[in-house]
């Protein structure tokens, strides 16, 4: 499963260099994300350490296009997001922001659609699994992000937050749309009106969380498992995706439709011929993602 070319890192574009200086660009701390590809898994790391990795436009920006390239590049099987440092995600960067008075009526609407919501859209319409690693706090957009994953890993330490009600503010970036899909309407009220922490442990219980590790154990557990889906059937994991996120938001009829057009597109692909090869031979499947 090794990859035929060298592990790559990347980091977001960086700005001109200052007059006077060695002419180097100058990469905002602020707008890193640390991204190697190694064994077909990509690992995307928040890196604001200092700010809990709130996310800025540019981080956001940043993760977007992240995120639509794994969809088209054939050499990424799987993909990891987790927070450097102590923490996950601590939501939103809100400092820097025009005040109040500033804003004309459609700003903040606008604002949400073209930003949160894309990003959680990005990860949900993603082509290829995603994994979250939680470490420590996910608040707010970062909880939402973690919850947009395919797979919720969750270290003992982890905290998820629904602290938009400790602001004054109406959830935004998904949560009102993710949450009642998750563990139902009640459950997602009681999170949404109160702002409680909830610990990993009772993210488990109500269905949040695939599974909460050691702290020490997290890394190792999310590369096993994105090791395991870049092993697997590439395609045939990107149409079963997009049907069960789908299907909450359809009729019977149309989702048994859509299954059995994706079943016609995904006999197509040469994994599934192999599938059924292997299968008849009484041997391994041998999946090459495409």
């Amino acid at each position: 499963m090794n990859m035929s070319d060298t592990p790559r890192e990347y980091a977001i574009p960086a700005k001109a260099g200052k007059p006077g200086t060695t002419g180097k660009p100058e990469i905002p701390a602020e707008s890193l994300v640390r991204h190697a590809t190694d064994n077909h898994v990509a690992i995307l790391t928040l890196n604001r350490p200092e700010s809990l990795n709130a996310i800025t436009p540019d981080l956001r920006e940043h993760l977007i296009q992240i995120f639509s390239e794994a969809s088209a590049d054939p050499t990424v099987r799987a993909v990891v997001l987790t927070g450097a440092g102590r923490g996950f995600c601590a939501g939103a960067d809100l400092r820097g922001g025009a005040a109040a008075g500033d804003r004309v009526p459609g700003d903040v609407a606008r604002t949400i659609r073209l930003g949160a919501q894309r990003l959680i859209a990005a990860v949900l319409d993603c082509e290829k699994p995603v994994i979250a690693a939680v470490n420590g706090t996910a608040a707010g957009l970062g909880a939402h992000l973690a919850f947009a994953c395919d797979l919720v890993l969750a270290a003992e330490s982890a905290r998820f937050i629904e602290v938009f009600v400790r602001r004054g503010l109406v959830p935004d970036g998904g949560g009102a749309y993710l949450l009642p899909r998750l563990i139902g309407p009640q459950r997602a009220k009681e999170l949404m009106f109160f702002g409680d922490a909830l610990t990993a442990p009772d993210a488990e219980r109500l269905g949040l969380v695939n599974r909460v590790v050691p702290d020490g154990d997290l890394e190792k557990t999310a590369r096993e498992w994105a090791a395991r889906l870049a092993a697997g059937p590439t395609r045939t994991l990107a149409l079963t995706k997009q049907l069960v996120n789908a299907s909450l938001d359809t009729d019977r009829s149309t989702a048994f439709a859509a299954e059995a057009a994706a079943q016609e597109i995904n006999m197509t692909t040469a994994d599934a011929r192999e599938g059924v090869t292997s299968f008849v031979e009484r041997r391994a499947a041998e999946f090459r993602g495409r």
